[in-house]
């Protein structure tokens, strides 16, 4: 391993823990790095996705922790409100799946993350979903970034396509998820209460 990745490995990993720094940013570059030899693709993927997993579980003890509170702090912004309204309709009836979904809405890990936490999930129904959403998000973004390294030869163009690309798509899923917020207005609108273990979702 060359000294830049080894340094470059922890600052992804420290990245991808802190709710909103620009992890997918960070990812698509590496993946355009990786597309042109300057890091490899295996412990870039593992690094990132255990960075996700790990701000995955800060964020569920903070809905563990403060329950309700995390929920209305979350609802202050458009983007966290839609995510919470979009997720709150759909966990009852889709179980799991829908939390994996999430992940590639915009502010929809973290919402997923406080929400299981304040609906009282266990650790041990939590830990296994946010590992997939994790990996599948990771390799999602990194291969966004790798694409456009191979397309184009110069880093700096591959960048920028990937870029836009995953802006593109995240504007996208953000609008479909605020219209279907709309769509749902004044149902569950509530923040959920704690749930006890015979009615969490299966």
């Amino acid at each position: 391993m060359s000294l830049s990745a080894a340094v470059s490995l922890p600052a992804v990993f420290l990245v991808a823990v802190v709710p909103l720094a620009p992890t997918e940013a960070v990812l698509v570059g590496c993946g355009v790095l990786a597309a042109s030899g300057r890091l490899s693709l295996l412990p870039v993927l593992t690094v990132a996705a255990l960075g996700c997993a790990a701000s995955d579980l800060i964020n569920y003890r903070v809905g563990r922790i403060v329950g309700g509170g995390a929920l209305r702090r979350l609802r202050r912004k458009p983007a966290g409100r839609a995510a919470l309204d979009w997720l709150t309709r759909r966990l009852a009836r889709h179980g799991a799946p829908i939390l994996v979904a999430a992940r590639f809405v915009p502010g929809g890990g973290i919402a997923g993350a406080v929400l299981t936490g304040a609906l009282g999930w266990p650790l041990r129904r939590f830990l296994p979903i946010s590992a997939a959403g994790s990996t599948l998000w990771t390799v999602y973004a990194f291969m966004l970034g790798y694409a456009g390294g191979t397309l184009l030869e110069d880093p700096v163009l591959g960048m920028l396509l990937s870029v836009s690309v995953a802006t593109a798509l995240s504007v996208l899923a953000g609008a479909l998820v605020r219209a279907g917020s709309r769509a749902g207005s004044g149902v569950d609108d509530e923040v959920p209460a704690p749930a006890t273990a015979g009615s969490l979702p299966a």
